[in-house]
Parts: structure tokens; C-alpha cells; sequence
């Protein structure tokens, strides 16, 4: 057997898409349910929904290689922080808007470089890497702004969260881009084929010729890069950055991606469910603010929704060995 057909079996084929489906059932549910709610259904809040879950959206495509390889990171708030803070700090000193642009991307693929270094070629947990990394992170840009907020941004930066082309806004057009792009890349090249084959079985991968060790290391800085990205859309629809930004942003981006149908364990699920499970939890969010819900039920609903989305995983494995 050769390794693209080891990858490609254990490629999501169309019988597997039973839980995107399910995941887009209860999100049109949610919304008929949170539509008789006055208000809710109206295209300026159903607007508002798409473009706070974009960011969430584009660090799912990210956060998706990773646990399809096996891996996670639990650094991904904390590097949103920073990335954030670089994106409004360029913007501030009067850069162009390409370079405000690719430094937060760049930054975010460095770390998820160093991640990836001492994952794939130390040999260390990623849990435990990334939870050093994420304390190291959020340290450090408290020491660096001081913990002051970053304000005095130019509209030009301003422009790239809450522009629009053809009446969609900007965030929107990033993250449905990005979607396709990851979406691509996992079933249409090599690469993505391997993500699949190290994170189903990395033992029989590395048999088949695949350099799990390379495969890992790009999985941490592909996800870097659009966490980097994630922390550009985000930021720049605000007239300040916090510096506590992103607190608690990478339980939300691993729960969006283990709801959409990414097996926790690794080797399946789809980029497109990581992308209705952000959509589920946004829509959560927004609908318990117009029930006049309190928001703290909104992280209580999510926890329940990863534990049963857990739950089916290990069933679904545990079926499978058999």
C-alpha cells in the first residue's frame, strides 16, 4: 500500500459527513428557535453574527490542521494577544497597510514555529509546550504594553474589520477564503493527505515514507499564521486593543472545531464543520443575549456541547478498532 492510498483512506469520504450535517441541522434549529425572539432575524443582527465569528472562523481553519494531525494548542489566545498587539502598533507608527497586514501573520507563524520545533523534533506534548507557551505569551505582553490599552489607531487599519466589498464586509470574505483555502489544502494536496495519514496513525505514516516530524512542524506554523491573521480581523474593528485580548479565545477555537466534527484523537473531520461549529457557538452566544440570558450560561452551553462531542468520538473510535 502506498502512502496516498494509506492518506486517502483515511481521508472524510461523503458517508462521513454525518456530523456537518447534524451540526448545520441544530444551527438552523438554534436560529428558528432564537428567531421568535424580536430582533434576532434581522439582517443587521444576522450581520453582526457573521462578522463576530469570523475571527473565531479563520483560527478554527488553523486550529483544525492541528488536532487533525493529533496535536493541540492550547496558546492560541494568548498568541492572539500578541499578534493583535503587533497589528495595532505597526498601524500606530504609520506603516503601510501591506506590512500591517503581514507582520501579525508572521509573528503568529513564528510561534507557532517554535511550538512546532519543540513538538516535532524535542519530542514534547504539545499540551505541554503550548500551555508553557500560552503563560510565556500572556506574560510577556503584559510586560510590554504595561498593561495599557493601544489606542490613536489610523482609519486605514480600521479598514480591514469593517470595510465591505459588495455589501459583504471584509472579515466575512477572509474567513469564507480561508475556509476554501484549508479546505484545499486538505483535500486536494499531498500535504493535506498526510495531515490526515500522521494524525489517524503516525506509526504506519512514518512506514509509508511520510516525514512526520516535517508534517507536524508545518501543521504549528500554518496554524500560527492564521492565528496571526484571526488577531488582524479581529483587532481592527476596534478603536482600541486591550491587552487582555484573547483570554479564554483558545477554548473557544478548540471546542468550534471538536463541535464541528474534528475527531479530538485526530485523522478526521473537515474544516467546513470546524466552520459551522464557530457559527453554532456565535449564534449561542448572540441568542442567550437576546433571550436576556446571563451571559456565563454561554460557556456552560459550549462545555456541554464539547463533552457529548467528545463522547461521540471516542464512541465512533471505539466502534471503529472494532
Amino acid at each position: 500500500m502506498t502512502s496516498e492510498r494509506l492518506s486517502s483512506s483515511l481521508l472524510p469520504s461523503w458517508r462521513q459527513y454525518g456530523r456537518e450535517v447534524s451540526v448545520g441541522v441544530f444551527l438552523l434549529l438554534l436560529l428558528g428557535y432564537f428567531g421568535a425572539t424580536p430582533g434576532f432575524l434581522q439582517e443587521r443582527n444576522l450581520r453582526d453574527i457573521l462578522i463576530n465569528a469570523a475571527p473565531l472562523v479563520i483560527a478554527a481553519c488553523g486550529m483544525s490542521l492541528v488536532i487533525l494531525a493529533g496535536m493541540i494548542d492550547i496558546s492560541a489566545g494568548s498568541a492572539l494577544a500578541v499578534c493583535a498587539v503587533v497589528a495595532g502598533l505597526t498601524a500606530k507608527a504609520g506603516a503601510p497597510l501591506a506590512l500591517v497586514i503581514l507582520l501579525p501573520v508572521l509573528t503568529g507563524a513564528a510561534i507557532g514555529a517554535v511550538n512546532g520545533w519543540l513538538v516535532a523534533f524535542l519530542r514534547i506534548p504539545a499540551i505541554i509546550v503550548t500551555l508553557g507557551m500560552m503563560s510565556v505569551l500572556r506574560g510577556g505582553i503584559i510586560w510590554w504594553t504595561r498593561g495599557e490599552w493601544i489606542g490613536n489607531l489610523p482609519p486605514s487599519f480600521w479598514a480591514v474589520g469593517r470595510g465591505e466589498v459588495a455589501g459583504i464586509p471584509n472579515p466575512v470574505w477572509i474567513a469564507l477564503g480561508m475556509v476554501v483555502a484549508t479546505a484545499l489544502l486538505l483535500a486536494r494536496t499531498p500535504f493535506g493527505r498526510h495531515i490526515y495519514a500522521v494524525g489517524g496513525n503516525p506509526l504506519a505514516a512514518a512506514r509509508m515514507g511520510i516525514s512526520v516530524r516535517r508534517v507536524l512542524w508545518w501543521v504549528f506554523v500554518l496554524h500560527g499564521a492564521l492565528i496571526g491573521l484571526s488577531a488582524l480581523v479581529y483587532a481592527s474593528r476596534f478603536s482600541v486593543i486591550q491587552s487582555n485580548t484573547g483570554v479564554g479565545f483558545e477554548l473557544l477555537v478548540i471546542s468550534a472545531v471538536v463541535v464541528g466534527g474534528v475527531n479530538i484523537f485526530g485523522g478526521q473531520g473537515t474544516v467546513w464543520g470546524s466552520a459551522l461549529g464557530a457559527l453554532l457557538l456565535q449564534v449561542i452566544s448572540t441568542g442567550l443575549i437576546f433571550r436576556r440570558v446571563s451571559e456565563y450560561w454561554a460557556p456552560s452551553v459550549q462545555g456541554a456541547l464539547v463533552l457529548l462531542a467528545v463522547v461521540a468520538d471516542a464512541l465512533r473510535t471505539r466502534r471503529a478498532q472494532r
